[in-house]
């Protein structure tokens, strides 16, 4: 039997090219609950693709959205439709496979695609689903490369529709209140941040350890946090960026897949960032920012929770929150209300991240500073 993987990148070199229709809006007044309270307003009906743990994680959590809905199913492997068909409710003509969901132009249920699929796959599929009509959230990193993600920003400009991006811990309480106390000065100036992201890998053979797909290792996969924590932590887009590898298994993590890097970023106040990407170490989800009047820990600082953070005023106490039920209805909140997150979630923020990515390999290969220009 042909692998997921194999049927992927067969399928995905043969996307179709459709003409720009619309997007179909939400309806004006849809009755939902949440948390046992009838709510009566515009809710975001999304089609989620790529059926695998992640997209489970997703869809479990939008049981619990007000402003969104899952609605419908893009997927490569049939009995997986079926499961999600039965647990989920979804009609079967709200189901796709990766040959059909053009077609879900002519779908007036579905308003949104939740892109959850492997990273090199992103920018096909989210131009695609532009192309049909309707808006775009991608799982990060965004695309392999800035190139990538431009080509993903301009298609959705052109058509009409927004592009957002899975940075889930832009909507996590104790992280925006680490950057409410950054803007109002409780911290002074800022100096330094800390970012530890890591893991030890299994399966060799799975996607993200395959360049293709993936687009590299390590950093495409769990290092992006620590390159997205310190521009959010730090408040600053960072002008430079060294970075130095290693690697101690060349049989597992081949060619242009990243097992560790090391790389520091400079940002235009004088702050510096000193951060770790891994996939050979356990036990590194940490972040830590220093500033001259005060500091902030988070540990773990971006994992599926609770966050645990503390500052030098003392613990943080907001209550854990299943972070992608917030997002998802803050997400809603922005395609259909025009709400304006604190911190951004958009397709340009998503390609800030590549283009340093795209750096921090740069450095890696020359061994030289690389200036930075977001």
């Amino acid at each position: 039997m042909t692998s997921r993987r194999h049927f992927l990148q067969k399928i995905t070199a043969s996307g179709l090219a459709l003409p720009f229709l619309p997007s179909l809006k939400a309806e004006a007044e849809h009755l939902h609950t949440f948390n046992g309270e009838p709510y009566q307003g515009p809710v975001l009906r999304v089609a989620i693709m790529g059926l695998g743990s992640y997209g489970t994680r997703v869809a479990e959590a939008m049981r619990d959205c007000k402003m969104a809905k899952l609605t419908g199913v893009i997927s490569g492997t049939p009995s997986k439709v079926k499961d999600w068909q039965s647990k989920y409710g979804i009609p079967e003509k709200n189901c796709y496979n990766y040959e059909n969901f053009d077609n879900i132009k002519n779908n007036p249920d579905i308003d949104a695609v939740y892109v959850i699929t492997p990273n090199g796959l992103h920018k096909d599929q989210v131009i695609r689903v532009a192309k049909a009509g309707k808006h775009a959230i991608c799982e990060k990193p965004m695309a392999i490369n800035a190139a990538e993600g431009q080509e993903m920003v301009d298609a959705c400009k052109k058509a009409n529709v927004k592009l957002l991006v899975g940075y889930r811990m832009h909507f996590e309480p104790k992280t925006l209140e680490i950057i409410r106390m950054r803007k109002a000065g409780e911290f002074g100036k800022v100096l330094f941040f800390q970012g530890l992201s890591g893991f030890t890998i299994g399966d060799p053979r799975q996607w993200r350890l395959n360049k293709k797909l993936a687009g590299g290792g390590a950093m495409m996969d769990i290092g992006i946090y620590s390159i997205n924590g310190a521009r959010y932590m730090v408040g600053e887009e960072p002008v430079w960026v060294t970075a130095q590898e290693t690697k101690t298994n060349p049989e597992k993590f081949k060619e242009g897949v990243d097992e560790t890097i090391q790389f520091q970023l400079g940002f235009p106040s004088g702050a510096v960032a000193s951060c770790l990407s891994t996939y050979t170490m356990n036990n590194l989800d940490r972040f830590f920012l220093n500033g001259e009047k005060g500091f902030a820990e988070m540990q773990p600082s971006t994992g599926y929770g609770p966050i645990k953070g503390r500052t030098h005023a003392g613990e943080l106490t907001h209550p854990h929150v299943t972070h992608q039920t917030v997002q998802m209805d803050e997400m809603a909140g922005i395609i259909l209300q025009g709400k304006q997150p604190v911190v951004p979630v958009d397709g340009e923020e998503g390609l800030k991240d590549l283009k340093i990515i795209d750096a921090i390999f740069l450095a890696v290969k020359s061994g030289k500073k690389v200036d930075l220009k977001l």
